[in-house]
């Protein structure tokens, strides 16, 4: 029998690396040294990956090199728009290249050329010799190489399977009737991405239909006279340019490699350097699936520099572990794992799981509902786990009378005080539950609140979760549902058996990530933060969830009319200035009239597509050089306050109630700020006419009621001074002086009595910017002063106020050292750019280091101050209602006769919390709308 084919992998490293870190950047992976291995080990997976399933008998990486290639040479332009690499990445490839030397898998590199010319080169000759190739890459330009022994091998990425593409795949993909003909279409469209021009308005569409009437990009423009109209005249005029497109596009298969592929088949890894290297990146589960159970790792760990090749290649040494890559092992499922899953649906049987229930000193719970929003869903069904492994489906009818009923015989259990309630993001939960007249009582335990504060910087989804810490997937909800889109279905429109799988399976899963979290949290510290803070909160949240605000439309109507009207006025006021009309909306169009015609400045910014950069960023640094610029923005402004609030929040009325339900996320912003959503409450501007004129329309809920709003004075200023200790600030705060006016004292050297208003100005900027570690030239912007001044007045502000810089130069250092920071109460914010090379880079992160505690810290604060009055206004049978939270303000819905009371106690419950060596003030207001008590 003839011995088969070959198999040979040929990978594209930067593509799959880069891919790896986007794909992450959002939920960074940091180990304990601070360091983002997320693009190291995205890379790695990908590579075991196609180990384990593919089986190749060969494998081999290329790389780019730093140098220029051929291709800029012949277009210097080539790649020109492309960022710079991130640094994460930069350090990430030296150890990628490491893991790669340890898998003995050869690394590919040769000057003036690219990964995907020395690809092409190993391609062909493999496909000659008689290999079977897979070109592994997400780039389509490798298309052009696939024939009967090459393909594109595309791994496994977000939900996508593997793709394998042939021949057929790829002249149907592209349209084409032979493969080269994918250099044609490249030559014609160009690419962005590589900055190869092509023939301007010559698209992907366009490039198809002519390569499929002419056959090649050649004939083409021999045809030209046969197009019309642009067509014609840009395919006349940039003629050469395509050409030029077509070989910058083409991959070259003749790169000088000395590489021998034949006598380089794959043998595995070499173990002891494998796994110093995971245990070096802190890859734990990935040693387990690539090397077992208890290989022991090497004393030393390899170098992770790159070297200096003596030749284009490197050479695989002699395999003396020639053991290959131990299969690793799937994620468990709930195909794989056993459980007893109930559905129980009839009257007896939930009497009897009630009994069961009753019992229990800890339960888990699950809501299903028709939709995200707890405040508008119905629910279809509970589920309920209090063992590993079994767990109880509840399906809820859609009559609203049948299904309060079902809910309420639980209502024994939910409220139950002496019962923990488990469950993953249990405020949605609560809040649906909420509506069919429960108060899910505490103690509760909630495993996605847990992980967010043990991991901020992941992802905190319960797949993830469950595949961090159990191994295990759970049934996506698209196998029931459907993916988003129009034909994605309700839950509802599911039979209650298949539901039952899902819905008891998360349940069960959230009960035994319970334990797990329940140690991290632990271990982390945590323990105050999470039990006396961020879980009493989730009763809070939900009680002002459920409230809602009423607002009044018509006031919101009359609003609407008056600013379409002046956005009108707007319009014609900036296409009189400019002298024509043209759509303010488009980029394009402004961008043409600011710098192609008026030419504000002589070398405006681009964005990657080649249009003129017009962000609001952009506009603002151009308001003084020109007096539209100022319209555009005011025109801008005006729009964005209309469409995000005036207009929706008519729309976004509770059919319940008719009042708006925000969402306030715990588990968002890394500080631990809560954000507010569908609507944004916390983003109405509160220093302009505008946004002042929409807090007008938030009301009582009824004429016997008035709005209160209370608000922290100068809260992250007195954290600072508690955090540095610092005597003069302490001393202002705590002899109640205007703290701007004594700094400014302190600045100026004038007596406090003698500080004028521009002096006062001046400090208040200072002291605000100092938390965010504002620079001289951020200071000098804000207040339109020279950078020297500005550098004067930091400099005499850090004189006046020693103990602060002190505090910074400490906190920063210490940043450096551990990698992160923490608040009051532990929380970490992690800083994985605190030793970037690049100095803007790694300024950021210093300025992070400085205000992140600061941040985290009043967030800790309001939060006790919230859970504190929440416990008194129930304990005293009030009536009053807390029903928004704005950064450092509360509002609440006040009956009139409880005012004078609230008024007193409001205030002294939030100056409770404790600082070192300063105390908190509130101030309140009261009136008949937000704007009125603010």
């Amino acid at each position: 029998m003839p011995a088969p084919a070959p198999k040979f992998f040929l990978l594209d490293a930067m593509a799959f690396i880069y891919r790896a870190h986007f794909a992450l950047r959002k939920y960074p992976r940091l180990n304990t040294k601070g360091m983002n291995t997320g693009a190291i080990l995205g890379f790695t997976n990908t590579l075991v990956e196609v180990i384990q399933k593919e089986k190749p008998t060969h494998i081999a990486v290329a790389f780019d090199k730093a140098a220029n290639t051929w291709r800029h040479q012949r277009y210097p332009s080539y790649k020109a728009h492309r960022l710079a690499q991130p640094e994460e990445i930069s350090a990430a490839i030296p150890y990628i290249k490491s893991i790669l030397e340890a898998f003995r898998i050869p690394v590919l590199e040769s000057e003036g050329y690219e990964a995907d010319d020395i690809l092409g080169t190993l391609a062909c000759r493999a496909a000659e010799a008689g290999s079977t190739v897979y070109l592994m890459t997400p780039d389509k330009d490798f298309a052009q190489l696939v024939n009967a022994s090459v393909y594109l091998y595309k791994p496994a990425f977000m939900g996508q399977g593997v793709a394998i593409l042939g021949e057929q795949e790829v002249l149907a993909q592209w349209g084409i009737t032979r493969v080269e003909q994918v250099q044609d279409i490249l030559g014609l469209r160009g690419d962005p991405v590589d900055n190869i021009p092509g023939i301007p308005s010559v698209g992907p569409k366009t490039a198809q239909r002519l390569i499929q009437q002419f056959g090649s990009l050649e004939n083409v423009l021999a045809h030209a006279d046969q197009l019309t109209g642009k067509l014609r005249e840009q395919v006349t005029q940039y003629a050469q340019q395509g050409i030029l497109s077509k070989e910058l596009a083409t991959i070259h298969k003749d790169v000088p490699l000395a590489f021998d592929w034949v006598q380089n088949p794959y043998r595995g890894p070499d173990r002891d350097q494998l796994s110093a290297l995971f245990q070096e990146l802190e890859f734990r589960s990935l040693a387990k699936r690539v090397l077992g159970e208890a290989h022991p790792a090497s004393a030393t760990v390899p170098d992770p520099k790159p070297t200096t090749p003596q030749s284009t290649t490197r050479q695989l040494p002699t395999a003396s572990d020639p053991k290959p890559v131990e299969a690793p092992p799937p994620l468990a499922t709930i195909y794989t794992t056993a459980h007893q899953y109930h559905l129980i649906d009839t009257p007896e049987l939930r009497q009897d799981l009630i009994r069961y229930l009753q019992l229990q000193d800890t339960l888990c719970l699950d809501t299903e509902t028709t939709g995200l929003d707890p405040h508008q869903a119905a629910l279809v069904g509970i589920a309920w786990s209090y063992y590993p492994g079994e767990a109880y489906y509840v399906p809820v009818p859609t009559d609203e009378a049948q299904a309060r009923a079902i809910v309420q015989a639980f209502k024994g259990v939910l409220e139950n005080p002496q019962i923990c309630k488990v469950g993953h993001n249990l405020k949605y939960d609560s809040c649906v539950l909420y509506r069919y007249g429960i108060e899910l009582a505490p103690p509760f335990f909630d495993t996605m609140l847990a992980h967010y504060l043990v991991a901020p910087d992941k992802p905190h989804n319960l797949s993830a979760v469950a595949e961090e810490y159990l191994h295990y997937q759970p049934l996506p909800i698209e196998a029931l549902i459907g993916r988003k889109g129009a034909t994605q279905s309700s839950m509802r429109d599911v039979p209650a058996a298949t539901i039952k799988e899902y819905a008891a399976e998360d349940a069960d899963i959230t009960l035994q990530l319970k334990k797990k979290l329940e140690e991290a949290i632990r271990q982390a510290h945590l323990q105050r933060l999470f039990y006396e803070i961020e879980l009493p909160l989730v009763r809070v949240l939900t009680a002002m969830e459920c409230q809602g605000v009423q607002i009044d439309t018509r006031l919101l109507q009359e609003i609407a009319t008056g600013w379409e009207q002046e956005l009108h006025t707007l319009v014609q006021a900036i296409h009189t200035q400019a002298g024509r009309s043209f759509n303010i909306d488009s980029p394009k169009q402004l961008g043409t009239l600011l710098f192609d015609e008026l030419k504000l400045v002589p070398n405006p910014k681009k964005t990657q597509s080649g249009q003129y950069a017009t962000s609001e960023l952009v506009l603002t640094s151009l308001a003084k050089k020109h007096t539209l610029v100022a319209k555009i923005l005011d025109y801008r402004a005006l729009k964005k306050l209309k469409s995000t609030y005036v207009d929706a929040l008519p729309s976004l009325l509770s059919p319940w109630d008719g009042r708006v339900h925000t969402s306030y996320n715990q588990m968002v912003v890394v500080t631990g700020r809560l954000s507010s959503s569908y609507p944004n409450l916390q983003n109405i501007p509160i220093r302009t006419a505008r946004g002042r004129h929409i807090r007008k329309a938030f009301v009582p809920s009824s004429p016997d009621h008035v709005l209160m709003s209370a608000d922290y004075a100068q809260v992250e200023l007195r954290i600072m001074a508690a955090f540095a200790q610092d005597p003069t600030m302490l001393a202002a705060f705590r002899l109640g002086e205007d703290v701007h006016a004594a700094t400014a004292s302190k600045l100026f050297k004038v007596p406090i009595a003698s500080v004028d208003e521009s002096m006062r100005r001046r400090a208040k900027t200072a002291n605000f910017g100092i938390i965010y570690g504002i620079s001289p030239f951020g200071l000098a912007q804000r207040l339109s002063i020279s950078r020297a001044e500005a550098s004067q007045i930091i400099q005499a502000y850090f004189t006046e106020f020693a103990a602060i810089k002190i505090y910074i130069d400490n906190t920063i250092e210490q940043a450096r050292a551990d990698g992160y920071v923490t608040t009051l109460l532990g929380r970490r914010k992690y800083l994985r750019d605190i030793h970037a090379k690049n100095a803007t880079v790694r300024g950021f992160a210093e300025r992070n280091a400085i205000n992140a505690p600061i941040q985290g810290t009043a967030a800790e604060i309001i939060k006790m101050a919230m859970i504190q009055i929440y416990d008194w206004l129930q304990q005293q049978n009030m009536q009053a209602q807390m029903i928004m939270q704005v950064h450092d303000e509360l509002v609440f819905d006040v009956p009139k006769a409880e005012v004078a009371v609230l008024q007193a106690e409001i205030p002294r419950l939030m100056s409770s919390t404790w600082l070192p060596g300063v105390s908190m003030v509130a101030s309140v207001g009261v009136g008949s709308d937000w704007l009125a008590a603010h």
